[in-house]
């Protein structure tokens, strides 16, 4: 299961925007510099391709997935009827990790992510630890138990954030009641983007 393991807070340089919800002081506070030595210097303006390529390489991380993956999913979306751009942001949202961070099991897409793949959630009664595991409208999704001893799970769980329309929580069980609709996925993402960077 492969996934990126370097430095958080430099992608989020990279891209010039708070991927992560840690980063978003540091980002104000320091602003948003591309790493590396030579940054800066450089005004050339940027392609349309290279608008296209940063605005896939933002989407793959703020969800934790790599490149052959993410290819995956559109070559999946362009095969069906409709918006590629949404149904690639469907694909994305109905990950069994992300479900497990909206529902507010975790923090982050990483920590949801870690809870799935070491056996900690439940799809429908029954143990998946896969975390792109697609949650179809009409499951449930219930953490483990024993996880309420967790510290981060604790705290998430007792935040006050609200959940998106699309999905249900009590207690520790939630509900995927249907497929979301594009005001309710991530935000600041163009879509359209990404389908004129893999249509070219």
């Amino acid at each position: 299961m492969a996934r990126y393991t370097g430095p958080k807070r430099r992608l989020s340089r990279r891209e010039g925007t708070a991927l992560f919800a840690k980063d978003a002081s540091f980002l104000e506070r320091k602003g948003a510099v591309a790493p590396g030595q030579h940054t800066g210097r450089s005004r050339r303006k940027v392609s349309e391709y290279g608008i296209q390529l940063r605005e896939k390489q933002k989407t793959k991380r703020i969800y934790g997935i790599l490149e052959r993956q993410f290819a995956k999913y559109y070559e999946i979306a362009s095969k069906k009827r409709g918006n590629r751009g949404e149904a690639i942001l469907e694909f994305l949202e109905t990950r069994l990790d992300n479900i497990v961070y909206r529902l507010g099991f975790s923090p982050s897409r990483a920590g949801a992510r870690q809870l799935v793949s070491h056996g900690h959630v439940q799809v429908n009664n029954k143990k998946v630890s896969i975390p792109s595991f697609r949650v179809k409208p009409g499951s449930t999704v219930a953490i483990l138990d024993k996880m309420l001893d967790n510290t981060q799970v604790r705290k998430s769980l007792d935040g006050t954030e609200t959940l998106p329309g699309w999905l249900e929580r009590k207690a520790t069980v939630g509900k995927v009641l249907r497929i979301p609709a594009r005001d309710e996925m991530e935000q600041g993402i163009n879509e359209q983007l990404i389908v004129e960077y893999y249509s070219r």
